[in-house]
């Protein structure tokens, strides 16, 4: 049955919605998302799902709510399934009620989903506790968006006092509330993209804080907590103390492969941004791996280079008369993605390289006799020749076959100039051809101020050899040595 559902996006940290929001997003029809909903949020919707920006900004206002309200009601007449993807919370100043009485009078199912409003996400990321035991038991929510509505004699003096969309009005709300008994120093702060990794705090008095709002620029959308609750930030603050806090960092691996490395750059605090400059594809002709696959129990050696060909040889001998159990030889893996690859297809590795590059393959395999032996290298169409030739040199038969190819995605140089635009402080690059596809989208002079940090040895010749210096290289060639690359490069710089 098709509903309308007013979810709650949560205040910015894309792992703070909630598990029926990802839900509901992933079977969504269409979403209708304003401009505190980030695109990682969009991203879990299905791809042919309808997106609507309704934006609304203090002056700059993509649709009114009445035109909201009646786009809600006409997708939802079509039978579709709508999510109104809100900041925060639906009911908490997100004028939720007022679209979910628009979808009652129009006879529509709903449900409202709640989120994480903004000032608990808020409060819990600066380290500022909206209640506590020796500081205040009372908590008051309120609007700044229109300071003559509220009675400020009565809500001015609550212990914890929050204010949403209050940013731009603050000089007259702290006015107030100090004429209405509130004492001038009293602590307050504003937070601007609260629980974000551009996350911003500005701390002072109520009687300073509107001062020093103005003279550090800062603009909405920002939440203000007054109370003595904000002094309990110094003692309690985590969120800034990550090791990454406030670097932006590029992630240039294939769409499907960058969820680890970003996952682990947004643990330690970084804003990532992922922009694959490499869409992993089928092989063109998958004839010769095929003929190899039909004759698999010839094969003394099996070798791979990487988790996307254990993943493609796999799903072709799947496609295949045959199976693993035709498999007869020993299988030699480059590192341990690619052998973990393996082992979940309860593959057993024979051989692991010890430095995670093809010149670590050679050096683990010299210890065998390849003399006459056949081997089957199943990898990217595109790839060194070390290998197969250093194997030939050994007196091996190898027999080299496209598993996959790796291509250009299409809008990767409007993307990339885009993002380099904004000078992130890290770019990635996990192989050779991450580096190579981006240096041919954009000039190299387009780097300038960001710093490049390289998987390995191959990677980083790849870079210079492009004129991009190399502030970082990965001692051990995995994710996370690339991720303790850019840690040490932080800590020395810092």
């Amino acid at each position: 049955m098709s509903k309308v559902y007013l979810v709650g996006a949560g205040p910015g940290d894309p792992e703070l919605i909630t598990l029926k929001a990802r839900r509901l997003l992933a079977q969504a029809d269409c979403v209708l998302y304003d401009h505190l909903a980030g695109p990682e949020l969009l991203g879990l919707a299905p791809e042919a799902a309808e997106r609507i920006y309704v934006g609304k900004k203090k002056a700059d206002h993509a649709l009114s709510q009445e035109e909201i309200c009646a786009l809600l009601v006409e997708r939802g007449r079509r039978g579709l399934n709508v999510v109104r993807l809100k900041g925060g919370d639906p009911f908490m100043f997100g004028r939720g009620g007022e679209e979910a009485e628009a979808l009652v009078e129009a006879g529509l199912a709903f449900e409202v989903v709640p989120g994480v409003t903004s000032a608990l996400g808020i409060g819990a990321y600066t380290g500022v506790p909206l209640t506590h035991r020796d500081h205040t038991s009372v908590v008051t929510f309120v609007t700044g968006h229109d300071v003559q509505k509220i009675d400020w004699e009565k809500v001015g003096t609550a212990e914890t006092l929050v204010v949403f969309m209050g940013l731009s009005t603050f000089d007259s709300i702290s006015a107030k509330i100090i004429a209405a008994g509130r004492h001038p120093s009293t602590p307050a702060m504003a937070v601007r993209w609260g629980t974000r990794p551009s996350q911003e705090v500005i701390t002072g008095t109520l009687s300073t804080l509107p001062r020093l709002v103005r003279e550090k620029g800062m603009k909405p959308p920002a939440t203000i907590i007054v109370g003595d609750v904000v002094r309990l930030r110094e003692k309690l603050s985590w969120f800034e103390k990550l090791p990454l806090f406030g670097q932006k960092i590029v992630v240039t691996r294939a769409r499907e492969q960058a969820g680890v490395l970003s996952a682990v750059l947004h643990e330690l605090g970084a804003e990532v941004i992922e922009l694959p400059t490499i869409e992993i594809q089928p092989a063109a002709d998958y004839r010769p791996l095929d003929r190899a696959l039909s004759r698999l129990g010839e094969y003394d050696w099996l070798i791979f280079t990487s988790a996307n060909g254990v993943r493609f040889f796999l799903e072709r001998l799947d496609a295949s008369p045959v199976d693993v159990r035709a498999i007869r030889g020993r299988i030699c893996a480059i590192g341990p993605a690619t052998r973990e690859a393996l082992e979940a297809a309860h593959l057993k590795v024979e051989l692991m390289a010890g430095q995670y590059v093809a010149e670590g393959v050679i050096e683990a395999l010299k210890g065998s006799d390849l003399a006459g032996s056949r081997v089957l290298l199943a990898r990217a169409a595109v790839a060194r020749d070390l290998i197969p030739k250093e194997l030939a040199r050994l007196g091996a038969r190898v027999d080299v076959v496209e598993a996959y190819r790796t291509v250009m995605p299409a809008n990767l140089r409007e993307r990339a100039a885009e993002i380099f635009a904004q000078k992130p402080d890290w770019v990635t690059f996990t192989s050779s051809s991450t580096a190579q596809n981006l240096m041919a989208a954009i000039e190299p002079s387009a780097l300038e101020g960001t710093r490049a940090v390289s998987i390995g040895p191959v990677t980083s010749e790849t870079l210079r050899s492009h004129g991009i210096p190399v502030a970082a290289e990965a001692k051990n060639f995995t994710i996370p040595g690339l991720v303790d690359a850019i840690l040490a490069a932080g800590i020395i710089g810092a």
